[in-house]
């Protein structure tokens, strides 16, 4: 395999969404996962579903 080995999923991350009641995961759409799991900035829709469960970071 060559070429640009992109980041690797957090694991953190992967847990946290794995956690998340299966009505939100089912709202989640791929594009959204993925910058959630790679720490991509995320989109405003994700924000929104996830208004819930994120703790604001203040690094």
């Amino acid at each position: 395999m060559t070429g640009i080995v992109k980041d690797k999923i957090d694991p953190e991350r992967m847990k946290a969404l794995r956690s998340l009641p299966i009505e939100i995961k089912e709202q989640i759409t791929g594009e959204e996962a993925r910058a959630f799991l790679y720490k991509e900035e995320l989109p405003e829709s994700l924000q929104v579903k996830l208004a819930g469960y994120l703790v604001a970071d203040d690094d």
